[in-house]
């Protein structure tokens, strides 16, 4: 039964709904894939793949329209999957059940994907319409966005000709983007040995959950709380007052997401349970009251638990434990050039205990100015490097400088105001999008970003405006029928 089929534009949602049905996460993505080849297909539109899995339709210029310059557009098909805590879903074979409340669309426990699902379906209801006016249309799907960028990464030149490239993927409705941060990621790896529990120890598990999380470009500003930091500092407050030893550590999932439930399985000498118990009920109201505005639902738990197999080794637990206070978090510092712009940001993005004896730590850094972002990276990897872990850098991605000049701007600041009677906002975005890396292979490329108004992306409050989503189609249509000629 479709849920979705009543709101309006009544085609993109149509198409948002089919794709909810087609498992999607990012490097796993052989089902859209094969879903948008077969849509080109059935369509009798030319389709294409690259080797790393980019999908290419095109779709001829509107009679009268031959001359038009050719615009692509452009979204990623994956999406970041999160559930809540008891939410059971397989996000390799389950479905996303979409969900009407009030004026948003949201799921049901898990993130929704209309970050990129809804830009998705914005192309394939173009490529379908009849009723549009438009130069050739090329739509470029790419893939893994989320975790590493690798379609904009691998994306050869000449896979597509337009000169003119219409990104789908921002979520502030009323805002036209020209400009993003790069970014790179710095993981740290600690190794280290097996110990027995000590003789006379109970155990407990720490949970911090209920947090909002949050995309760690668009929201790293809002004060939001790091589950991660919040543990830690527990942690190491109890490890200088009491005998306690770690046997699991692990909070936060996304690379791109500011982490919202972290868990801590330790031991306690028992004469020392009490005492450690009451510290943890006289920590938890003090980090409420510290994130009384912004994190209403924080929830800090304490309970009984079964020995661990192991705990780690005390000179470990001592690195561990003041790395990951030391290691920076938020903003580092705001755009002079643009006011209210985060310029410099860093997020603590992960904690896991993996094979081998190792603890393997994620962050992500984000700047504006390139110079910055290895900076902010230097800087957490000196921290890390201090505290004895092996820290190593991703590949990182390169930032879309922004041109005041540009003609695609000018079209969609004029189809705005004329359509919705106010001036849109323009300005560059904190959050990473591809087209830094599509300027490294078509260096001419006129681009702008614009979309729907999405709130929680990369968590399962993720909801996207309803009536927003209706403007943001208009001025896409509208757009395209003001693309000049050659």
């Amino acid at each position: 039964m479709k849920i979705l089929s009543n709101l309006n534009p009544k085609v993109v949602w149509e198409y948002f709904e089919e794709i909810c049905q087609v498992p999607r996460q990012s490097k796993k993505e052989e089902q859209i894939i094969q879903f948008l080849l077969d849509f080109g297909k059935n369509n009798n539109l030319e389709t294409k793949k690259d080797e790393i899995g980019n999908v290419l339709i095109s779709k001829p210029a509107t009679s009268g329209k031959e001359n038009v310059k050719t615009v692509v557009l452009q979204s990623h098909i994956d999406m970041v999957c999160e559930s809540n805590e008891g939410t059971n879903h397989d996000f390799a074979t389950d479905p996303i059940k979409p969900v009407i409340d009030g004026n948003w669309v949201k799921a049901t426990g898990t993130t929704l994907g209309a970050d990129d699902g809804i830009g998705v379906a914005a192309q394939m209801a173009v490529l379908t319409a009849s009723d549009i006016e438009h130069g050739k249309i090329e739509c470029l799907f790419t893939v893994d966005e989320e975790t590493g960028l690798t379609g904009a990464f691998e994306l050869q030149a000449g896979f597509f000709e337009g000169k003119i490239l219409i990104n789908l993927d921002s979520e502030d409705e009323g805002e036209l983007f020209i400009g993003c941060a790069g970014g790179i990621d710095t993981l740290a790896t600690f190794d280290y040995e097996n110990e027995t529990v000590p003789e006379n120890h109970t155990a407990l598990k720490l949970t911090v959950k209920g947090l909002n999380g949050g995309h760690s470009g668009d929201e790293i500003d809002k004060g939001l709380g790091n589950s991660i930091k919040i543990m830690n500092r527990f942690l190491w407050n109890a490890g200088n007052e009491f005998d306690i030893r770690i046997g699991n550590f692990d909070g936060g999932k996304a690379r791109n997401a500011i982490p919202r439930e972290s868990f801590a399985h330790l031991t306690v000498h028992n004469d020392e349970k009490a005492e450690l118990i009451e510290l943890f009920n006289d920590f938890a109201p003090i980090i409420k009251n510290e994130l009384a505005l912004t994190e209403p639902k924080l929830e800090l738990l304490i309970e009984d638990a079964k020995l661990p197999e192991f705990v780690i080794d005390e000179d470990t637990q001592f690195a561990l434990l003041n790395a990951i206070y030391a290691c920076p978090h938020g903003v580092f510092a705001m755009s002079i050039e643009l006011k209210g712009l985060v310029e410099t940001s860093t997020n603590l993005a992960s904690i896991k205990f993996i094979e081998d004896n190792q603890i393997f730590i994620t962050t992500s850094q984000r700047s504006s100015v390139e110079t910055s972002k290895f900076n902010i990276a230097s800087k957490v990897e000196s921290v890390f490097r201090l505290a004895g872990a092996k820290v190593k850098h991703g590949d990182g991605y390169p930032g879309w400088k922004p041109n005041t000049n540009s003609d695609i701007m000018n079209i969609t600041e004029k189809s705005y105001e004329r359509l919705f009677g106010v001036k849109p906002v323009v300005r560059a975005i904190h959050a990473g999008l591809e087209c830094g890396l599509f300027l490294e292979k078509y260096p001419y490329l006129d681009m702008i970003s614009f979309g729907p108004t999405i709130k929680g992306a990369h968590t399962p409050e993720e909801r996207i405006d309803i009536e927003t989503t209706v403007k943001f189609w208009d001025l896409l249509i509208d757009v395209l029928k003001n693309i000049p000629t050659e």
